[in-house]
């Protein structure tokens, strides 16, 4: 039998209204010196949606807005008489993730909760504006798992949605999940306003070092035409320098492409080979941690190991991507082994390889529409590569850029 997407929702959620109850109770896996995480959505339903008490709600999310004993968000609250939910929207990739990068799941109702979904994927502005005020929400809520890259789109959303919420008259909730890849510093170049796209569209550094909270709070004070009113439900027991295993909390993939917390840890730097010719890994079960194209050998792992960086060790490899480039060709290339993700900087390590990528292979390219551009948010880092500069003075030439923005940052931090 033959499933459409719409009939594949329905199969597979029909069971989750019948069973949802209400939210898990506050006791859960200690970590970190007896601490216990609790989400932004936890520290809600604990205090009874109080916050929401007499408001229309929408919310924004996708498989990830969960519980601890992974029920989602949506089929808790709509099953609990305390919260008005009257409409969900659903990102890049769906609310119930049936979609791959680059799909959503469009306009529909959702099964399990008869709950309408609007799409709100590559919409913005008066545009998704009139999609919230169709809706007949008066209060906007986004519980979305980041993974703390400038260019994963989720962070976006956010922001068109809190400027769309704004020039609606609504206002908006964030319900805060951890950075999983810790908040303990912002690196890499910061993005040219010339060059915003969906991956990038205001001026952060390319790995952020903060949570979706503290990003809308930036968002709100620095980089909104005219501030929403914003509310942040804080997480209780999370520490800047926590990783996700630290949370005790359960991993969704928050996309097709990110399936464990390890990859998030390299993907602020590998994923700067979706702007070349070379295979980020897209079609393996471990994408942008092995990394190739046809006619690259072990030079490229033995090249990336000379450059001594921290925290990392490089594996000749070979693999056949199932789909995306390459699609079921054996090729060469190499795979990440992060041995001290304390010391790891995934940055630095993106520019290693795609230096050492040009100088081994003969074959390397950028995309043809100088996509890393886009990705890296300014024209520098493929220029100097291109002119035969190293890895420290790539790096070297975003520093005064990074200082200020950490400076930014630092006035919208929420934890220690």
């Amino acid at each position: 039998m033959r499933l459409s997407r719409r009939s594949l929702l329905a199969t597979t959620t029909a069971a989750v209204a019948a069973s949802a109850a209400p939210a898990a109770a506050a006791s859960g896996p200690r970590h970190g010196g007896g601490r216990t995480l609790r989400t932004g959505f936890d520290r809600l339903a604990e205090d009874g949606y109080a916050l929401l008490d007499g408001r229309r709600v929408g919310v924004v999310t996708n498989p990830t807005g969960i519980t601890r004993d992974v029920r989602h968000i949506v089929d808790v609250m709509h099953a609990d008489g305390q919260v008005d939910l009257t409409a969900v929207f659903g990102p890049e990739h769906g609310f119930r993730g049936t979609a791959q990068a680059g799909g959503s799941e469009g306009r529909y109702d959702d099964p399990a909760t008869g709950l309408p979904v609007y799409d709100t994927y590559l919409k913005s502005g008066q545009d998704l504006a009139g999609i919230f005020t169709a809706s007949g929400v008066d209060t906007v809520v986004f519980d979305i798992q980041d993974v703390g890259a400038r260019f994963y789109t989720y962070i976006w959303t956010l922001f068109d949605c809190m400027e769309a919420a704004q020039l609606a008259g609504l206002s908006f909730v964030v319900l805060d999940r951890p950075n999983p890849v810790t908040g303990r510093a912002a690196l890499g170049p910061v993005l040219h306003k010339e060059f915003a796209t969906f991956v990038g569209r205001q001026p952060i550094s390319q790995a952020h070092g903060m949570t979706v909270a503290e990003l809308a709070l930036l968002f709100n004070a620095e980089f909104l035409t005219r501030p929403v009113p914003l509310e942040t439900v804080r997480m209780s027991g999370w520490r800047r320098s926590d990783f996700y295993d630290a949370s005790g909390l359960p991993w969704v993939p928050p996309s097709p492409n990110m399936p464990t917390p390890e990859t998030a840890l390299v993907y602020s730097g590998t994923c700067l080979f979706e702007g070349t010719n070379l295979s980020e890994g897209r079609g393996t079960t471990r994408p942008f941690e092995l990394l190739g194209a046809e006619g690259i050998d072990g030079r490229w792992a033995a090249a990336a190991n000379e450059l001594g960086l921290l925290g990392v060790r490089f594996r000749e490899a070979y693999f056949a991507p199932t789909f995306s480039k390459f699609q079921g060709k054996t090729i060469g290339g190499v795979q990440l082994h992060v041995h001290d993700r304390e010391r790891f900087d995934p940055v630095r390590t993106g520019i290693g390889l795609l230096v050492t990528a040009k100088r081994s292979w003969d074959g390397f390219a950028w995309r043809a529409d100088n996509w890393i551009d886009k990705l890296t948010g300014s024209t520098q880092v493929r220029t100097m590569i291109d002119a035969g500069a190293d890895t420290d003075e790539v790096v070297a030439g975003w520093q005064a850029e990074l200082a200020a923005f950490r400076r930014k940052r630092r006035e919208h931090l929420l934890y220690r």
